[in-house]
């Protein structure tokens, strides 16, 4: 999410005449984007705020500013803590910098609006719901980017016509917790019926969608997913922990066994399919065989891919409050590797059952003549290519798997409209 509104911030920035400049020095704005999904990473934040401040001193007409989750409903502390940032924004809260660059440019208010469109390249993201209603206790999400609101489906259908005319082959659908899109809306309205509208859009090729949520991924989404020729058969589908009374302590709002028999139903309707999922290790109370469940889960289901991160305090949530971060720093660590062994065997195993087939992948870039994209398993995919390739999408022969990537030579590059879903 915070990338999405990095490259629409950029976008208006650009469209506004400014562009990017590789030293700080050279800037004449400077914007931080907060992510403070974890301690560390606020922390982080203010660490270049403060390595920054000096810059303003040399140079009085530099415009700072700070966006994203670090900025809450009351920013006075944030205001008498750190003097010299000119503008502090919300997520998705855009206007102030816009106004003051409108401003400082002389540019008409007018000509300013609907300047905050995706960046073109080849692949992008889109948000189509901010905010989330979950309230897990380990998150402060819900208390930084506030409540669910979906955007409405004309106004995605239009966005995502526009980025076709700007060269985009792919869009990610966004939302702290996508499949709860529509939920918020008038009518019988979910991510389903946006994937079927968002699928008909001329001249788009693919269309995936991050993060779900285990309660929210219906039916008529996973048929969706299946029916669909442009959606992809990935599917991030959380699970945090494979223990059922850290399940309860997280407030995730389902049990072990209920998250199994949500992964048949997928795996039963979408044959195809590959799953990522998020895991939490040494969550307040943990016990060597609450872990031990974890890696049990990871066994049975066999994901793709796994993104896991030790639990640390933070401050604002339900889980700070409630509970002690007891389990010691140097277990989590260990934890944490065991996990992401298991894991690393079993992503080999999975990307070595893709040697020697053809898959289809979208370019999205090319180094020194080496290209780089997707498959439609979200698998990443390298080989030989020159610059013209970004954007088509070709057929490749993988000759060589590893735990995170495949490597293989393109064969051919048919016409887009020639792929199939399967």
């Amino acid at each position: 999410m915070n990338k999405a509104d990095s490259e629409r911030l950029e976008s208006a920035m650009n469209q506004l005449g400014l562009h990017k400049v590789d030293q700080e020095n050279e800037a004449d704005v400077i914007v931080l984007n907060s992510c403070v999904v974890r301690q560390s990473a606020e922390d982080r934040v203010v660490g270049n705020l403060t390595r920054l401040a000096p810059l303003k001193t040399l140079k009085p007409d530099l415009v700072f500013a700070l966006m994203g989750c670090m900025v809450g409903p009351k920013t006075e502390e944030l205001e008498s803590t750190f003097p010299y940032v000119d503008v502090f924004m919300r997520p998705q809260e855009f206007d102030p910098l816009i106004d003051l660059l409108c401003d400082r440019l002389k540019v008409d208010k007018e000509g300013c609006i609907g300047v905050l469109e995706a960046k073109p390249s080849v692949s992008t993201y889109v948000p189509i719901i901010h905010g989330c209603d979950k309230f897990c206790t380990f998150c402060i999400i819900p208390y930084r980017r506030g409540r669910e609101k979906s955007r409405f489906i004309p106004e995605l259908v239009k966005e995502a016509e526009m980025l076709v005319q700007r060269g985009v082959k792919e869009v990610t659908l966004l939302g702290q917790n996508v499949d709860s899109y529509g939920h918020d809306l008038e009518g019988d309205i979910d991510l389903g019926h946006l994937l079927e509208k968002i699928d008909a859009v001329d001249g788009l090729h693919r269309v995936r969608f991050l993060t779900s949520h285990p309660n929210d991924m219906s039916e008529h989404i996973i048929d969706s997913i299946d029916n669909l020729d442009k959606v992809c058969e990935h599917i991030n589908l959380p699970v945090q922990a494979g223990s059922d009374s850290v399940l309860y302590n997280m407030r995730r709002g389902y049990t072990r066994d209920q998250y199994l028999r949500k992964i048949d139903q997928i795996r039963t309707k979408i044959s195809s399919v590959s799953l990522s999922t998020d895991v939490i290790v040494g969550f307040c109370g943990e016990s060597d065989k609450e872990f031990n469940e974890t890696l049990d889960i990871i066994k049975e289901v066999r994901f793709d891919k796994v993104h896991a991160a030790v639990y640390s305090d933070r401050p604002g949530t339900i889980a700070t409050r409630k509970f002690d971060n007891d389990v010691p720093d140097d277990v989590k660590k260990e934890r944490l590797t065991a996990l992401e062994n298991l894991q690393k065997k079993i992503s080999t195993e999975i990307n070595s059952g893709y040697l020697n087939t053809i898959q289809e992948v979208l370019v999205e870039e090319v180094n020194d003549n080496r290209a780089r994209g997707r498959s439609r398993n979200d698998k990443l995919v390298h080989f030989n290519g020159s610059s013209e390739l970004v954007g088509d999408m070709v057929k490749v022969k993988i000759d060589k798997t590893g735990a995170w990537s495949v490597q293989g030579s393109v064969i051919s590059k048919p016409e887009l409209a020639t792929f199939a879903k399967r």
